[in-house]
């Protein structure tokens, strides 16, 4: 990510669907997350994949979506060692990174 190099830190990119996140990668992404937890979920091909809009009604159905359809998965993600944060608009990954 162009923000991520401009700032000079270090990252480790995560190809999530080569190497999806586990349940509990997830829930520990959960726990440091400033956005609503079901912002992580993509709205795309939902249809295509048996996805509604209730299944997105507690965090157990966000993660049990995002374990069985990581390509539903938001992203940028940026987690560090106490924040996760939906790295849209490009200005938040700026925030969060140049305050560390």
């Amino acid at each position: 990510m162009q923000v991520i190099e401009e700032l000079g830190v270090e990252a480790d990119v995560v190809r999530y669907l080569d190497n999806p996140p586990d349940e509990a990668t997830l829930r520990a992404i959960v726990g440091k997350l400033e956005d609503d937890t079901a912002d992580l979920v993509r709205r795309e091909n939902w249809s295509e994949l048996g996805v509604a809009a209730d299944d997105l009604s507690t965090e157990d159905g966000i993660v049990a979506v995002l374990v069985a359809h990581p390509e539903l998965l938001q992203r940028p993600l940026l987690v560090t060692d106490d924040t996760a944060i939906i790295g849209r608009p490009t200005e938040r990954v700026r925030d969060l990174l140049g305050s560390e």
